[in-house]
């Protein structure tokens, strides 16, 4: 495998978590999102997927996106009775978002990201040091 290749593997890990970072982002600022009419239902938690992907020209594995679904766990609901969502009860339903695993998901995604970005620096170095030789 040649550098320009390890270049490549390390820019698709960092395209899938900058993917994985813009999900996380739109699932925090989407978390107080409420129906807007009684029943309605709120802002529902997205996730992400990946996948290998062999490329048949150099044999490396990269990884892609494989897709950006929702997570079908149930709504927590919230008493609010003034709200224009509220149900008869004055229960809102509020988005399955839990700030929680959204932080955990983008430390996990940066951590990633920096790994692979450390790599990419790492092959850049080494095949700068190569044509340096080769002068």
């Amino acid at each position: 495998m040649n550098l320009s290749t390890t270049i490549g593997i390390s820019a698709s890990g960092m395209d899938a978590q900058a993917q994985r970072l813009r999900i996380v982002a739109e699932n925090l600022a989407n978390q107080d999102t409420t129906g807007s009419q009684p029943g309605a239902d709120p802002y529902r938690r997205k996730t992400i997927t990946f996948a290998e992907h062999v490329d048949d020209e150099t044999g490396a594995s990269t990884v892609d996106v494989q897709n950006i679904g929702q997570d079908m766990s149930d709504f927590d609901t919230r008493y609010d009775p003034s709200h224009p969502a509220a149900d008869e009860r004055g229960y809102v339903k509020v988005s399955n978002v839990d700030s929680m695993t959204e932080m955990m998901d983008m430390r996990e995604a940066e951590r990633s990201y920096e790994a692979n970005l450390n790599a990419m620096q790492s092959s850049r170095t080494m095949l700068s040091r190569t044509l340096d030789l080769l002068k």
